[in-house]
């Protein structure tokens, strides 16, 4: 991490070492109990919202940041990887002086709390969180042969470069939701949530992100998880299949409990949220 300043924050916006500014929400009493919430690919903090309203409506003081290159953050051409993401959370908590924190991370954003711990331990931290996480590590590699074939992720590339806003569109209308599935009731909303949100970041901030969240080994970061964890996964979550992340991250982390959302998409949060609601504030309150 680059000490030229410290981090400062200015209205909603943190003002990173590097001098990235990130959109941040402050929501709910600002002496409660503190959650950071940090979003999935290539989204912003807005896919939070639901799981944000009602924690704040709970008592809790939750933090929700846009990653660097996507919402309403800078959209920087270099430092779109993992180390960065975490750097730029650490510099979120420290310029709002956060602590005892419960970190919580969906999808791209589980791979950020978990490098975070990596980088920076748990000084600050409470509790944390990995909902339809990519942890430990998603591509298929000679030491991880059940992951992901690297030309599903190729394929996502091409994609995002033929045509942004039709990817942008397809992913949400089919896997990430589940809305592909025989009876599932689509909902035209969330897709145009998603598509908006996409929209909103960097093209190359995006397009980066998807090695960032695909090929960063996650292994070493989660055997440093040395406070109260909870994993959620949905078990039929096609974006990121629950054999290789939630339940390759509860044999690293032994000590974490385990949700398995029976028939749940990815996008749980929108999808289950009242359940996923429900399960964060009682993993909080335990």
């Amino acid at each position: 991490m680059s000490s030229t300043q410290k981090p400062s924050v200015a209205g909603n916006y943190v003002t990173t070492r590097e001098g990235i500014s990130l959109y941040f929400k402050d929501w709910g009493p600002k002496d409660g109990p503190v959650v950071t919430l940090s979003h999935g690919w290539p989204l912003s903090s807005d896919s939070w919202e639901s799981q944000a309203f009602f924690l704040a409506d709970n008592g809790f003081r939750v933090i929700a940041h846009d990653r660097r290159g996507h919402g309403r953050s800078s959209q920087p051409w270099d430092g779109n990887d993992m180390d960065h993401y975490a750097d730029d959370l650490a510099d979120v908590i420290e310029a709002l002086d956060l602590r005892d924190v419960s970190a919580f991370g969906f999808s791209t954003g589980g791979g950020e709390v978990a490098r975070y711990v990596g980088r920076h331990g748990t000084g600050r931290i409470k509790k944390l969180g990995l909902i339809s996480a990519v942890p430990p590590i998603m591509v298929k590699t000679a030491d991880n042969p059940g992951g992901v074939p690297i030309d599903v992720f190729d394929g996502i590339r091409a994609g995002l470069l033929a045509n942004r806003s039709k990817l942008f569109r397809d992913i949400p209308s089919g896997p990430f939701f589940g809305f592909n599935r025989p009876g599932a009731v689509y909902d035209e909303g969330l897709v145009q949530s998603w598509w908006l949100q996409g929209m909103q970041g960097g093209h190359k901030n995006t397009y980066d992100s998807i090695k960032a969240f695909s090929e960063t080994d996650f292994r070493e970061d989660l055997k440093k998880f040395d406070k109260p964890t909870l994993i959620v996964h949905g078990s039929d979550d096609q974006i990121v299949p629950i054999d290789g992340a939630g339940r390759a991250s509860k044999a690293l982390v032994p000590h974490a409990e385990l949700k398995v959302y029976d028939g749940a998409p990815h996008g749980l949060t929108d999808t289950h949220k009242d359940r996923l609601n429900q399960d964060l504030l009682a993993f909080l309150r335990a």
